[in-house]
């Protein structure tokens, strides 16, 4: 028997991972993940003690390539990763809010999405689960490590894990596309036109573009940042001194705005950005000079928020387990229990509330006035708990060009891209006929091995001059 233990460790970089490869006789196992971690692990067997001690020495010679050294376990700091501290208390409002269906997930659920076709939600043990709007359990992917949020980039999903990575959930099989410093302790995320920001605990806001290479950093005028909201104008950066606005490029403050209390959470409309505090309010500031045009006063520290198409109705929910809706100027509409735990993200979609949870729960909320109005009066609909499927597909993302499902010929209709060595750097550029070869694709780093191919279903372009992928990825034998 013999053993290998690798680590890549970079300072200011993205990388803080380890690998270690075990041969046993005919088998060789793989072992992989964030530093501190019991990773991912994976077996092959092959015919002979010789072939197996060859594959070995060829998986450990490719990671001696990337960067990879000889390490002792244990030796060096696992990353830092905080989780928010949260203490949720039963409502003080005698209504409870018309919930249609519930879905636990097992964990306290931090990452929500909700799009035309299904809902997104991501817990804290790593779970994602897809969703269709009436309940019903799609899909579940399986990351390596605890969801801080799921956010949205056009019909791309990214869900942020506190592993350090940005995982693409946008086929069926995930990858990461973005690889965090180790020294950034997450918080938040958000992705706008393929450029991630992140916000950390010590207040700062990083910014990293398509290639997952660091652009800019700035340090925050507050610490612990829970919102990043970006659009094509600014990043729009919370933290406990407030709201701070910085041009794309990173050259420029916008403006600066202290709110009432430290921000907890973030949203955005057009014109205007959303912070809600830990001083029981949400306060609308204008996204061209950071004024305030509003505030919604709750009854307790206020987790999340969200709006109706154009900030037509604002929602927040508190720390008491309460959620809240306000009209456009302030004024408190209704308040009504979760039932479930505190709101600790929330999305409205088409007279529905979706909220996750404290006890991991994501729920659907009947917001149409016809429902609340019953709700107050103490007429709610009976919740259906929705339960998972027998045959549920699970998903986890291939992190070795080994494990990625390969075809000999590309099929009609896919495009093929070509992993290349430019200046030192490892890029990859489409071959396939009618696209701008000079362009670079965004790509899972894990998975590029010079000189060969890969067939994906579609490349999009994006503005910045670069190809998304969309759909699954197959290396071209």
């Amino acid at each position: 028997m013999s053993k290998t233990y690798l680590e890549l460790s970079q300072d200011g970089g993205g990388a803080h991972k380890f690998y270690e490869v075990e041969v046993r006789g005919l088998e060789v196992s793989v072992r992989y993940g964030r530093i501190g971690a019991a990773g991912q692990s994976q077996t092959s067997s092959f015919p002979t003690p010789e072939k197996a001690q060859a594959a070995a020495a060829r998986k450990i010679a490719e990671k001696v390539r990337k960067g990879y050294a000889p390490a002792v376990q244990g030796q060096r700091a696992p990353r830092s990763v905080s989780r928010r501290q949260v203490a949720s208390t039963p409502s003080t409002a005698r209504a409870v809010a018309p919930v249609l269906w519930r879905f636990g997930t097992g964990s306290a659920a931090f990452g929500i999405h909700i799009d035309d076709e299904r809902c997104w939600v991501g817990n804290q043990s790593g779970d994602v689960y897809t969703l269709a709007h009436g309940g019903e359990v799609l899909a579940h992917y399986q990351l390596p490590d605890g969801v801080k949020c799921l956010v949205a980039d056009d019909f791309w999903i990214y869900a942020g894990c506190d592993d350090g990575r940005v995982y693409d959930l946008s086929s069926k099989l995930p990858f990461a596309a973005y690889d965090i410093a180790a020294e950034v302790d997450i918080f938040w995320l958000d992705i706008h036109e393929g450029i991630l920001n992140v916000a950390d605990r010590d207040g700062r806001l990083t910014v990293i573009d398509h290639e997952d290479e660091h652009q800019w950093a700035r340090g925050g005028r507050g610490e612990h940042a829970w919102m990043v909201r970006a659009d094509d104008r600014a990043v729009y950066h919370g933290h406990s001194g407030g709201v701070t606005a910085h041009t794309p490029d990173g050259r420029g403050e916008l403006w600066h705005t202290p709110t009432r209390g430290g921000v907890l959470f973030g949203w955005q409309e057009d014109h205007a950005v959303y912070a809600g505090t830990d001083r029981r309010v949400v306060q609308r500031l204008s996204k061209t000079t950071g004024a305030i045009e509003a505030t919604y006063h709750c009854d307790g520290p206020v987790y999340s928020c969200a709006t109706s198409p154009g900030g037509r109705f604002v929602f927040a929910g508190d720390s008491a387990s309460s959620v809240y809706c306000f009209d456009r100027d302030g004024t408190r509409l209704w308040k009504l229990a979760t039932g479930g735990g505190s709101a600790l993200s929330m999305q409205y979609r088409e007279e529905r509330l979706y909220l996750v949870t404290t006890d991991g729960s994501l729920v659907c909320v009947d917001a149409s006035e016809a429902a609340v109005t019953a709700a107050q009066q103490g007429h709610v609909p009976v919740a259906r708990d929705v339960k998972l499927a027998a045959a549920l597909p699970t998903y986890a993302p291939a992190t070795e060009v080994a494990a990625m499902a390969s075809v000999s010929v590309a099929p009609a209709g896919t495009v093929v891209v070509e992993c290349v060595q430019e200046a030192g750097r490892t890029r990859i550029h489409v071959v396939s006929e009618g696209y701008d070869r000079s362009w670079n694709v965004q790509f899972p780093r894990s998975m590029r091995e010079p000189g060969a191919r890969y067939v994906v279903d579609a490349v999009h372009a994006a503005s910045g001059g670069f190809y998304r992928v969309r759909g699954d990825i197959r290396r071209l034998r």
